[in-house]
């Protein structure tokens, strides 16, 4: 391992790749503050560029601005509730309202060190482990891979407020029947499209997530007539202030260490990547939360999760970076991509005529070893890079309404077409966005319409596989200790809602 560092060291460390780094980083970071444009786009994007690069200096390149691209994807999450990409919607619950309370110069500060904390971390972690997590990865299974999605959905109390489970549970169902409109790929037929070609590709997540917060956010704000509360918001973000205390700083440390070895852990798996890792990193800091007002009273949790609480943004941006770090894994170790932007990079390195495998550490150390450490140094340039813009980006939200309202609404409507080039997914964004503005009236919270949407489909093809391994049987769930251990972790996660609400009634009684 030190031989392969050194190798590492010495490819990065020339003032060439050096330079690439530091491009790659500030070129994500700014297409990923663009909604719709995520780290995928990114990528393609500069796929051509690398074309008359060496191996080593391209595949740096791509990892910077794959990076980058997760690290400025916050931004518009944060201060215009547009999440572009699916593994910065987690960071909008707290973010946003964080920003809006007129912190958003702390609340980007926050994500910028959540980001730079997870990404070094998970860096780390990669250097020690990658060889033995390759061989957890490769003992997952589909009826694991299943498991641990109907878990994630199972969080979903975690994005309902009190006594409205309920709720949440019916925002998942519908997100899950969402997920089910398109082809039916393992069979091959249409489902849910009404006769139109339109849906035959399923609905777009950038349609229902833009549809579902950004656009809809600008429908609350052109509705609410509260001028003076816009004014004091106003007055408020002209101190931009980034300045993190130190009892913050405290609280906020072990809650980005657990959420990157969590990340990292859930970005080894094939397929599972930074969403899951986001969505769960929250859910379980939510759920770690001192419910009792004597423990509330010695920590930030006098601001309720969902509201702008700095746990619930540092979590989830901890989580993200650390999964993407993570996804290269099986990427470099067994050749399988994680995540879709992996399967991106895996192109790249197949069209300079390398093959991803067990073997790649050993015959392109220089590869292989040149990404890890880049993602060191990259870290670093994305936090230089970022925190002396915080105080300019912040000021966004000092625009007045009717200025801002329309900048929320172009770059929705850009977002969406830019990505299709289709006028229909704007009209359907639009539809979404009305529905989502009576839902939110009567306090149906949308995180878990989006947590249903991007895992129903990976929960549907994972219980195809498993059942069919297993002749049909539902013994899947108990066959083996992993598959037993996450049932029960989901049964517990399902129930224990219902058990806190007993669990209180009885000491009343008593």
């Amino acid at each position: 391992m030190i031989d392969g560092l050194l190798i590492g060291l010495g490819t990065v460390l020339v003032p060439e790749n050096l330079l690439l780094v530091l491009a790659g980083c500030a070129i994500g970071t700014l297409i990923g503050m663009l909604p719709g444009l995520g780290p995928i786009s990114a990528i393609a994007l500069m796929i051509p560029v690398t074309y008359g690069l060496d191996p080593a200096s391209g595949m740096i390149l791509l990892a910077g601005v794959y990076y980058g691209a997760i690290f400025g994807g916050s931004t518009s999450s944060i201060l215009i509730n547009a999440p572009g990409i699916a593994g910065t919607v987690a960071t909008a619950f707290d973010g946003y309202p964080l920003a809006r309370s007129g912190l958003a110069g702390k609340a980007l500060a926050i994500a910028a060190y959540s980001s730079f904390a997870g990404g070094t971390l998970a860096a780390m972690f990669l250097v020690m482990s990658a060889p033995w997590l390759s061989d957890i990865a490769l003992g997952f299974q589909s009826a694991d891979y299943f498991l641990l999605m109907l878990l994630g959905l199972t969080l979903v109390s975690a994005f309902a407020s009190r006594g409205e489970y309920l709720k949440a549970l019916v925002m998942t169902c519908i997100g899950l029947m969402l997920a089910t409109v398109g082809t039916d790929l393992t069979a091959g037929v249409q489902r849910f499209t009404f006769g139109r070609s339109d849906l035959i590709d399923g609905i777009s997540f950038l349609v229902l997530a833009m549809g579902t917060f950004a656009l809809s956010e600008a429908m609350m704000m052109a509705m609410s007539r509260d001028d003076t509360e816009l004014s004091d918001l106003q007055s408020r973000l002209r101190n931009t202030n980034m300045k993190v205390s130190r009892r913050e700083a405290a609280e906020l440390a072990p809650v980005i260490g657990r959420s990157s070895v969590l990340g990292f852990l859930i970005g080894t798996l094939p397929g599972a990547g930074a969403t899951i890792a986001s969505f769960l990193a929250y859910g379980a800091e939510r759920r770690m939360a001192p419910t009792s007002v004597e423990q509330a009273d010695k920590s930030s949790e006098d601001t309720p999760f969902g509201e702008g609480n700095i746990r619930g943004l540092a979590a989830p941006e901890s989580a993200n970076n650390a999964a993407c770090t993570g996804s290269f894994v099986p990427l470099l170790t067994l050749g399988i991509p994680g995540s879709g932007t992996t399967a991106v990079l895996l192109g790249a390195l197949i069209a300079y005529g390398i093959q991803p495998g067990p073997r790649l550490f050993i015959d392109e150390p220089g590869v292989f070893w040149a990404v890890i450490i880049s993602m060191y140094i990259g870290n670093v340039f994305l936090l230089v890079l970022n925190l002396p813009l915080i105080p300019w980006i912040a000021r966004l939200l000092t625009i007045p309404r009717n200025y801002l309202i329309p900048i929320i609404v172009f770059f929705s409507m850009m977002g969406v077409y830019l990505v299709s080039f289709n006028t229909f997914d704007i009209q359907l964004m639009v539809i979404i966005a009305c529905i989502a503005v009576v839902l939110r009236k009567l306090s149906f919270p949308m995180a878990p319409l989006l947590l249903g949407f991007i895992l129903g489909g990976m929960l549907e093809d994972n219980l195809r596989r498993a059942i069919t391994l297993s002749d049909g049987s539902w013994s899947f769930l108990w066959d083996r200790p992993i598959t037993l251990s996450l049932t029960i972790l989901t049964v517990v996660a399902l129930l224990s809602p219902a058990l806190h609400i007993s669990w209180q009634k009885l000491r009343g009684v008593l």
